[in-house]
């Protein structure tokens, strides 16, 4: 069970991590981040995360199972997304290429918000882009599963109706990047305003060396 104290601190840390404001202004407002290693450290203390159900970028249904065996950098988006996505993705481009090459570098896995825009077809020409990694993930699913999945990360996120725009809606979220281990276990996470090679020093203190 979790503790009253806990609760409060897990509460308090999700209402000001890093909410993206992907409309009106087209501005992005984030939590500062502390850069201090033991933050890195600490931060999975949290304990977010779950099991999930939901359906990857081929239409297959998938769980948190099939993902197990290797480390995941994760995060919570959409691929109309006009600012904080792209800044996200940017920041964990930069920061595997900041990685060992002897180290496992974790998949990089984005569970979208958008199951009606972000369809299976969609979300494989999203992740194909070239300047991705190459092994990319992405996940949709019904609203429901993937309500589940954010409230097991304390992802927040609501839409933002835009009568004058071609785009028609947005999402504000929260912008948190989660490095899952190989059990599906949170190591640490990231906000969007840490610099990528702080977070790849902070990836070298969990992620596993290259076998062989």
């Amino acid at each position: 069970m979790i503790s009253t104290s806990t609760l409060f601190r897990t509460c308090a840390l999700a209402t000001a991590l890093t909410i993206a404001a992907c409309g009106n202004d087209g501005s992005t407002n984030v939590a500062q981040s502390s850069g201090a290693q033991n933050t890195c450290m600490s931060r999975g203390d949290y304990g977010w995360g779950g099991p999930f159900s939901l359906i990857d970028q081929t239409g297959t249904p998938v769980t948190q199972e099939d993902y197990m065996g290797r480390p995941t950098l994760m995060y919570f988006g959409y691929t109309v997304c006009p600012d904080a996505c792209p800044v996200i993705m940017e920041k964990i481009t930069y920061a595997l290429d900041e990685l060992p090459e002897d180290m496992v570098h974790p998949r990089v896995m984005l569970i979208s918000f958008d199951p009606e825009r972000d369809t299976p077809e969609v979300l494989s020409a999203y992740v194909s882009n070239p300047y991705y990694p190459e092994d990319m993930v992405g996940l949709t699913g019904s609203d429901e599963q993937i309500r589940e999945a954010a409230d097991a990360f304390q992802a927040i996120y609501s839409v933002s109706e835009q009568e004058d725009s071609a785009i028609g809606y947005v999402f504000d979220h929260s912008a948190a990047i989660y490095l899952m281990d190989e059990n599906w276990e949170m190591d640490t996470f990231f906000i969007a305003t840490e610099n990528p090679r702080d977070m790849a020093d902070c990836m070298t203190n969990f992620l596993p060396q290259v076998e062989g």
